[in-house]
């Protein structure tokens, strides 16, 4: 299971650089902060019992996160029109 963390911090770095060149850098910070956390998690050799949990907590503050962020505090748009 700590491959598997490893592996995900390695996609949420791609995904980091590829906001940063898109000129995203909040959203790159964002991508960076989760790297290192998975990374970090990956090198902690907990029990997979553990990295299941500590998975689904992560997925519970994302989905939370995320509705609370679309239903309250976004403004949609199109392009760059604000």
């Amino acid at each position: 299971m700590d491959k598997v963390f490893k592996m995900i911090g390695f996609w949420t770095a791609m995904f980091a650089i590829l906001f940063y060149i898109g000129d995203m850098v909040t959203m790159s910070l964002f991508f960076v902060a989760q790297t290192g956390l998975f990374v970090l998690l990956g090198y902690m050799k907990l029990s997979e019992r553990m990295y299941m949990y500590v998975f689904a907590a992560y997925l519970i503050f994302f989905f939370v996160g995320f509705t609370y962020y679309t239903t309250f505090l976004l403004e949609p748009s199109f392009g760059n029109e604000h």
